[in-house]
């Protein structure tokens, strides 16, 4: 389904305003409780100093924050959900892609409104929505940016800001955590991951109803399902356009072997893959 909305607070000025809609704001943050939850594991950060920081420049705006630090990621949801509870009017999601997506996904369908301070290695959401990535900045943003509604896309009832996958790319992070909680440095666990996944490839059957009409069963490796559409080639890869089109992106690389996966893979890394390397369709649902 891509037609789900969450309002965002704290969009820059700096995003497209014709790409992403919304008008601007005097101040992203008016009234109301704020409640920031911060998960420093996304990334390098100090939750002490974060929360100072935070702290410091919410009383610069005449608001008070509450700050929360879960020792677990998996409390973040129910962080959200309690701080919507109890009243807040706007819940600041202080992390990576994961950390803003548990905490948005607790907000979808009420009022409250979400606060995003990119913290992780990646921040491909931030980035989206041309949020700052300095944290200071990104702080400010939050209570002088302008707010929007964005789509929120849903598979097998979990919701997503970004993508979600079918196939390989799921047996790749759960590799690759798997090497991490040995020790192992993320990019040297993706790694091994990736090689050891495209040395052992495993393909899906697949059948799609692309908005009522239906296509042929095919085997592919993969399934990306994108909330809108994705760049997939250029230096652009990885890109979205925006997120306000209320379609779902589905790109496979049907009946690609091992050989297949490892040239997709390098023409991705090089920047080099072409749109026609894959199959991908657009819909409502």
């Amino acid at each position: 389904d891509g037609g789900r909305r969450r309002k965002v607070v704290g969009v820059s000025d700096q995003a497209r305003p014709e790409a992403y809609g919304g008008a601007p704001a005097a101040g992203a943050v008016e009234h109301g409780k704020v409640v920031c939850i911060l998960n420093c594991a996304a990334g390098t950060c100090d939750a002490e100093a974060v929360g100072a920081l935070l702290r410091k420049l919410a009383a610069a705006h005449g608001v008070d924050c509450e700050i929360l630090a879960p020792e677990r990621g998996s409390d973040l949801a129910a962080l959200a959900k309690r701080a919507v509870a109890d009243g807040a009017a706007v819940v600041v999601a202080g992390g990576g892609d994961g950390t803003i997506n548990a905490v948005a996904s607790a907000l979808v369908g009420g009022d409250a409104r979400l606060g995003v301070l990119p913290l992780g290695t990646l921040n491909h959401f931030a980035k989206d929505l041309g949020i700052p990535l300095k944290l200071e900045d990104a702080i400010r943003n939050v209570f002088t940016g302008r707010s929007l509604a964005v789509d929120v896309g849903e598979v097998n009832g979990r919701l997503f800001l970004k993508n979600s996958s079918l196939g390989i790319y799921p047996r790749i992070v759960r590799l690759r955590e798997a090497h991490q909680r040995k020790g192992v440095r993320k990019w040297i666990a993706f790694v091994k991951a990736l090689v050891y996944v495209l040395r052992r490839p495993r393909s899906i059957y697949l059948r799609l109803k692309i908005d009522d009409e239906h296509s042929r069963a095919r085997k592919t490796p993969f399934v990306f399902i994108g909330n809108n559409r994705y760049e997939i080639s250029g230096l652009s890869i990885g890109k979205r356009a925006g997120l306000t089109g209320g379609r779902i992106w589905i790109c496979q690389a049907p009946d690609a072997g091992r050989w297949s996966l490892f040239r997709l893979t390098l023409r991705a890394l090089a920047g080099r893959l072409r749109e026609s390397d894959l199959e991908a369709a657009e819909a409502r649902e």
